[in-house]
């Protein structure tokens, strides 16, 4: 079985793709321009591999955060959120928005004559893997008829541990900002990833019914194919705080911010480009 299952944005398993000028444009469908995931050693040339085949199972993973922004449904599933949103104010996506001790992927902002009426901040996380998907890339697009020879083999593993503990640390230092503005912060993510996260942290207090007047939220997505196509469907919302994240590694962090001044940065960064369109 092909460990390839997504190219460029592409599914593997449709028949009607024309590969040789897919690899050729190296276009992400979900941005909107070349895929940025490029190869180190030749950066001209772009990877291109947002989900892959893995474990016994053959498991559909996401590797690519990008994957995610699928019909920007993950920024719709956010919306509820938006508690201070009134209808005929415009909803705004606005990319690495800077917070206390980094940024966040993105914020969904209710916005009105100019002025943010309120926002959530989201972030993305996928499977981070070790070793290389290169070979199994080249070998698929051998199958093609895109190459003409395969020759570099490679391996790759999911790295969970580091992959799970990484994001949980980031999201307690991030959500203490959301509380402080007495805003919603929200992590994307695919089900195995929340699996192993139960699995390897103690999830016992974690809300199962996602709760409004929690901070913080996991929006779990599953990938399935339909006809020859992989669709993300979401299928489990569960919430806390920081102090539940707190309790799942032990940690303390503070983060403080002022409202005003973050709805200034926002505010600074609305423009067309941002404009939620469906």
């Amino acid at each position: 079985m092909d460990k390839i299952l997504e190219l460029f944005t592409e599914s593997s398993k449709n028949r009607k793709v024309n590969w040789k000028t897919i690899v050729k444009n190296q276009h992400c469908n979900y941005l909107g321009k070349k895929c940025v995931k490029v190869r180190k050693s030749t950066p001209a040339i772009s990877i291109g591999t947002c989900t892959v085949a893995y474990g016994r199972n053959k498991d559909c993973v996401i590797i690519c955060p990008h994957r995610l922004l699928e019909n920007k449904q993950i920024f719709i599933d956010c919306i509820h959120l938006l508690t201070l949103h009134e209808p005929g104010n415009q909803l705004h996506i606005i990319p690495e928005v800077a917070i206390p001790g980094g940024s966040v992927d993105y914020v969904l902002a209710s916005v009105k004559n100019g002025k943010v009426k309120d926002f959530v901040g989201i972030e993305l996380q996928t499977m981070d893997t070790t070793g290389s998907v290169w070979g199994h890339r080249q070998a698929f697009l051998q199958s093609q008829g895109v190459v003409k020879t395969s020759t570099e083999e490679s391996t790759f593993g999911m790295n969970w541990k580091m992959t799970a503990k990484t994001i949980l640390v980031q999201m307690h230092h991030k959500v203490n900002t959301f509380e402080t503005l007495s805003r919603h912060l929200v992590l994307v993510l695919q089900d195995c990833l929340m699996n192993y996260m139960r699995k390897e942290f103690d999830f016992g207090h974690i809300s199962t019914n996602a709760k409004i007047g929690d901070s913080f939220h996991f929006h779990c997505y599953s990938l399935s194919v339909n006809r020859s196509k992989y669709q993300l469907s979401l299928i489990e919302r569960t919430s806390t705080d920081s102090d539940g994240i707190a309790q799942c590694l032990g940690l303390k962090a503070e983060a403080k911010v002022e409202l005003t001044s973050f709805l200034k940065l926002l505010e600074s960064k609305l423009s067309s480009k941002t404009l939620l369109k469906i």
